[in-house]
């Protein structure tokens, strides 16, 4: 069996649905993973942010244009006015789920997860639908079921053993040979629904070929392999043939936005390649990422952005600011604030972090345990692989760069983010 992952950018749009179609072909044994539909996890994010509000027209406002959006993309796949009852029963669960009153904001996360999961459930219903009407028998599985996580919500981890048993009943003995699951998604032990964290349906499609002995996992993507920079804020960049898992993992670390970071792990556990093919063109090789690969001859630059630089000093001015580490971390686990990069002194402690919901909380907690805490908003992380002196000079040198850590094949800057059109 083959594992194929396809991105809600990818199928976006009727004619993307349709181009999935014709990768499948004639493939039989697979497993499809797909993302929400283009926007629609940010859409879903707003009807979030207007249960936390109570603001019930923003939020019947953003269902709405949902449901006009998802109708729009099957009437254009059936070529003409079409309901499909159960795309509908999912809206008139968003609509119930969002009605309620009993929100609690201490549960936000859980929230979260029970509305941002619907952008998945409908995207696959669509795509399993439009399969049967062409004519390919295939078995949509609730991935809510079949993967179980950790009790955690909004970036959970999956517990591969616990899941193993439940993906294959869904899978063997099966008349279909195709089937399609959400990405992203899964279910806590308690029965709710968590989510893996954004871009996490890399990490599913993972997790279902490691579970179902896959022979690969191909990642359709809008690009055409895995490229050593991005093209949209570095024009100059190439793709790269081929990597190993181990370089993966710490350009996923990194941030780069090609793979999760989870991605890699179950994957190299059963030694199964993983492919970044361009959704536009089947015939094009992608990048291959495998145990063994050549040097990459070229330097990779990959951009956080979204960062924000914490600097935190104890009161007492303890010259062995080693001694609270484990104090400081635990209470930035507490409220999920997740370092990037860490950079000490004798007194103080650096530490550039995603800008997360819970950071204010985090510097609050820190200030009460005795600690100062610096905040500088609007940073950027960059790392760069095999730097050259031309690219120092242009990057890890000025008045926006807080903090230089270079080794040597690697440096990474924490600076001022730069305004970008």
């Amino acid at each position: 069996m083959k594992v194929y992952k396809f991105g809600g950018a990818s199928v976006r749009h009727a004619d993307g649905v349709r181009n999935l179609l014709k990768i499948i072909g004639d493939e039989r044994d697979l497993f499809i993973i797909v993302s929400a539909m283009g926007k629609t996890t940010n859409a879903l994010e707003r009807v979030f942010a207007g249960v936390q509000r109570a603001d019930r027209e923003k939020i019947a406002e953003e269902i709405a244009a949902l449901r006009a959006y998802h109708a729009a993309i099957i009437d254009d796949l059936w070529y003409g006015p079409t309901a499909l009852p159960r795309v509908d029963a999912l809206f008139a669960e968003l609509e119930q789920t969002t009605s309620t009153e009993s929100y609690r904001p201490e549960d936000a996360e859980l929230w979260y997860d029970r509305i941002v999961a619907f952008g998945e459930l409908i995207s696959t219903t669509i795509i399993s639908e439009y399969l049967a009407y062409a004519g390919v028998p295939n078995r949509w599985i609730d991935m809510r079921r079949a993967l179980v996580t950790e009790q955690r919500h909004k970036d959970a981890e999956v517990d591969l053993e616990a899941s193993a048993p439940r993906l294959r009943a869904e899978v063997e003995g099966r008349e279909e040979r195709i089937f399609v699951g959400q990405g992203f998604i899964g279910g806590a032990p308690d029965g709710t629904t968590t989510t893996l964290g954004r871009e996490g349906s890399d990490y599913s499609a993972a997790v279902a070929a490691n579970i179902l002995d896959a022979e690969s996992m191909a990642v359709w993507k809008d690009v055409d392999g895995v490229l050593n920079a991005d093209p949209k804020i570095f024009p100059d960049a190439v793709q790269i043939a081929e990597l190993n898992y181990l370089d993966t993992i710490e350009l996923a670390y990194s941030g780069a936005q090609i793979i999760h970071p989870r991605t890699i792990k179950p994957l190299q556990n059963k030694n199964i390649p993983l492919y970044v093919r361009p959704f536009g063109d089947k015939r094009k090789p992608g990048t291959v990422i495998r145990g063994m690969s050549a040097p990459v001859e070229v330097p990779i630059l990959i951009l956080k952005k979204d960062q924000v630089l914490l600097t935190i000093r104890s009161r007492d001015f303890s010259f062995v600011l080693e001694e609270k580490f484990a104090a400081i971390f635990a209470l930035l686990e507490l409220f999920r604030v997740k370092a990037n990069l860490i950079h000490n002194s004798a007194v103080n402690l650096s530490l550039c972090v995603d800008d997360s919901w819970h950071i204010d909380e985090a510097i609050a907690a820190l200030r009460a345990e005795g600690f100062d805490v610096m905040k500088i908003e609007r940073m950027e992380l960059l790392t760069v692989r095999g730097y050259t002196e031309e690219l120092w000079r242009r990057h890890a040198c000025g008045p926006q760069v807080f903090i230089r850590q270079a080794t040597q094949s690697t440096v990474r800057i924490v600076r001022k983010a730069e305004t970008r059109q």
